[in-house]
């Protein structure tokens, strides 16, 4: 399996062995489609966070990214010409908090899947493109894959409280100040912050393993520690389970529905303040 974060090196050396994916979405509700149209990698595909990564709906009740079915998946790649037994590398603009859901569930259902690390801006500005998707890649065959349980968590499996659960949104969120997106503010209870984007130095580039562990070991996590890693909507907490893996902390489970599930529940209490 391919190390969860790759360099621009690595990918400019194995460039003919790679599909390149841009994976760029916004919480303010700005246009990742449009971003890759002004400026992306050579050769690069758009994966839609909202069409591919997660499945149309009619409310957030059950969070605002809800999983895609491994059909809607699988097809939605496939259409991009991203094969099973392709190698993809994806970007975003964020240093990989987005682009990290891609990334994630390709690993999990065993495809060899990497963030490029920097993202973006880590690749010479002179050699980006821009325009829509390039029509080369001719559609390829991916087979949908069911999503292994072992991998997920519930609601109610959130609420035992069994597993370190980990807050990848950023502390202020997780504190309770203002929420533009969801109903409640805070985060839930017994919940350890650890703000995804934290691992990125200035210019987006991942914490060597060393720096992730000493981070982890604060929230509580040392090697053998079972972890649930959630966020708003279940994107940029891949983040730092891909984050848990380079540091060889486990793999950790995800909980897609995240805080946008849980707020809206209710009957689900809700705790505010600094970790």
């Amino acid at each position: 399996m391919i190390a969860p974060f790759v360099d621009a090196v690595w990918v400019a050396e194995h460039r003919e062995e790679v599909v390149l994916a841009d994976v760029r979405g916004y919480l303010d509700g700005r246009s990742g489609r449009e971003a890759y149209e002004r400026g992306h990698l050579p050769g690069a595909v758009f994966v839609d966070l909202d069409t591919v990564l997660a499945e149309p709906h009619t409310d957030d009740r059950h969070g605002r990214h809800p999983l895609p079915t491994p059909e809607r998946f699988a097809s939605g790649l496939a259409e991009l010409g991203v094969g099973d037994q392709d190698t993809v590398v994806a970007y975003d603009d964020a240093g990989g908090v987005i682009a990290a859901r891609l990334v994630w569930l390709l690993r999990v259902t065993g495809h060899r899947a990497a963030l490029l690390d920097g993202g973006l801006a880590a690749w010479p500005a002179g050699e980006q493109q821009a325009g829509p998707p390039p029509p080369g890649r001719a559609p390829a065959s991916f087979a949908p894959v069911p999503w292994p349980t072992r991998a997920l968590a519930t609601i109610d499996e959130v609420a035992d409280g069994t597993d370190v659960l980990i807050d990848a949104r950023d502390r202020a969120r997780f504190a309770g100040g203002p929420d533009p997106v969801d109903p409640r503010s805070g985060h839930i209870p017994g919940a350890r912050s650890v703000p995804t984007r934290e691992h990125l130095d200035p210019s987006g580039h991942i914490a060597d393993p060393e720096t992730l562990r000493a981070t982890f070991a604060h929230a509580g996590i040392e090697p053998g520690t079972a972890v649930i890693s959630y966020c708003g909507s279940g994107v940029t907490a891949c983040h730092n389970l891909l984050a848990l893996e380079r540091a060889g902390l486990g793999p950790g489970r995800l909980y897609p529905g995240s805080w946008s599930e849980w707020s809206r529940d209710p009957a689900r209490p809700v705790a505010t303040g600094a970790a």
